[in-house]
């Protein structure tokens, strides 16, 4: 039972997903262009994306407003 669980560890071990440097920058695109790439697919449900993303960009158009009404207000 000993020798099974170390030979456990071992193989769980040897099988583990090592990241070097090379392999942390090959994922280039950004998150919102992973998506567009998604949402110009034609997997199901994929059409919700870009209107997601539209309502995300009209969001934060209106907190950026905010922002600036109230840096304005305070000086």
């Amino acid at each position: 039972m000993r020798y099974g669980t170390i030979l456990l560890c071992l193989a769980l071990t040897a099988c583990s997903k090592h990241e070097t440097p090379r392999m942390q920058n090959a994922d280039t695109l950004t998150q919102r262009q992973h998506d567009s790439v998604i949402g110009a697919s034609g997997l199901p449900g994929a059409q919700a994306i870009p209107k997601a993303q539209g309502a995300q960009d009209l969001e934060n158009r209106h907190v950026a407003q905010a922002e600036s009404i109230a840096r304005a207000d305070s000086i």
